[in-house]
């Protein structure tokens, strides 16, 4: 208020204008944000906001929708090692080129980190120079200032992170899928997130190409409780190595997709009269159950008859993929078998299935 108020007092009595710096802008709540949304529309304040996360998530849209969004993309390494000589001269020290070049290269464009390991290396090298000799940093020196330091991200890249970790499992990369397990865990994120991700993704989008990989998975989710962290990443990495390893089918995800937008839609009328509860005293008397096949008085074990709602009849969900064994449940290209089934090209117990279950995933 008093910023605002002092901004109007300018404006009014000597016609200067007033721009507002924030940093770290995403540590502002909503309510606080949304008080700046007047002055900001009223053209009172010139409102800078700087922040290292994401601001579509950390900043309210009806003032991002009122902004210019710049972003400032990571520093380069030649322009990393002149701003650690501008530290180095700051700090009255020397450096031999190959520790301000590990420096640099391990910043990973982050100048902040680069600047706070320098400052490090520079106390250790110091530590060691002796009374009135220069300090000079060495490699040694650069390489403890940054082991010392805890590998960290913010929550743009988070999510960066994740969708990688995510998207290297789903296009069978291993060794990707390693490397981005481990960034997640070194900068101290839950294991037990980790392990939901992989349950998650063994039903997403591997699916019944192998139906083994959801076992897999929970059973590494089950081991980071019962074993916890450091020991429970050789469970992980295993669950990890399997599901991108293991041939990959999203049919189950997008069938279950169909079925909701139905559903959502509105479509599916009344339960078939021959599948409703007929175990009631006076059920009968409704013409519940009437008509209904019991699967087991077939020798198959299976019946063709109509499940779903007469509205949907012959509608198909479920298309099994060729891939893994996945492939054993098709039974050629037919679409439905018409009738009442809605059935999809699956294999029927008892049934053709097909092939021989072999895939080219």
């Amino acid at each position: 208020r008093a910023v605002i108020a002092g901004a109007r007092n300018r404006l009014g009595e000597r016609g200067v204008g007033t721009v507002l710096f924030l940093d770290e802008v995403h540590r502002f709540n909503r309510a606080q944000q949304d008080s700046l949304l007047p002055s900001v529309e009223e053209g009172l304040l010139v409102l800078i906001g700087a922040t290292t996360e994401n601001p579509f998530f950390e900043v309210n849209a009806p003032l991002l929708s009122r902004s210019n969004l710049f972003r400032l993309h990571p520093v380069s390494v030649d322009e990393m090692v002149e701003l650690l000589g501008r530290g180095l001269e700051y700090e009255k020290a020397e450096a031999t080129p190959e520790a301000v070049l590990h420096l640099a290269e391990r910043a990973a464009g982050d100048a902040r980190r680069g600047l706070t390991a320098l400052e490090l290396a520079v106390v250790l090298a110091r530590r060691e120079a002796t009374a009135g000799s220069r300090v000079v940093v060495e490699l040694g020196h650069a390489e403890a200032a940054l082991d010392s330091r805890a590998h960290r991200y913010g929550t743009d890249e988070h999510y960066d992170v994740v969708s990688a970790f995510i998207k290297s499992i789903r296009g069978s990369d291993p060794d990707a899928a390693l490397h981005w397990m481990m960034r997640m865990l070194e900068a101290g994120e839950d294991a037990r997130f980790v392990a939901r991700r992989l349950v998650i993704l063994a039903s997403e989008d591997i699916g019944m190409a192998d139906p083994q990989s959801l076992l897999i998975a929970d059973a590494a989710a089950r081991a980071v409780e019962f074993v916890g962290l450091p020991e429970c990443t050789h469970n992980l990495a295993q669950a990890v190595v399997h599901l991108a390893t293991a041939p990959k089918s999203n049919r189950a995800a997008r069938a279950m997709w169909d079925a909701r937008a139905d559903v959502r839609a509105g479509r599916g009328g009344e339960v078939p009269t021959h599948l409703r509860d007929a175990h009631y005293k006076g059920a009968s008397g409704l013409g519940h159950g009437e008509g209904y096949d019991y699967p087991h008085d077939h020798p198959d074990g299976w019946v063709d008859q109509q499940y779903l709602p007469d509205d949907l009849r012959g509608t198909v969900y479920y298309r099994p993929s060729t891939h893994g064994y996945e492939a054993r449940l098709r039974t050629g290209d037919r679409a439905g078998s018409g009738g009442g089934t809605g059935s999809g090209e699956y294999a029927r117990p008892g049934g053709d299935t097909g092939d021989d279950g072999e895939s080219g995933s």
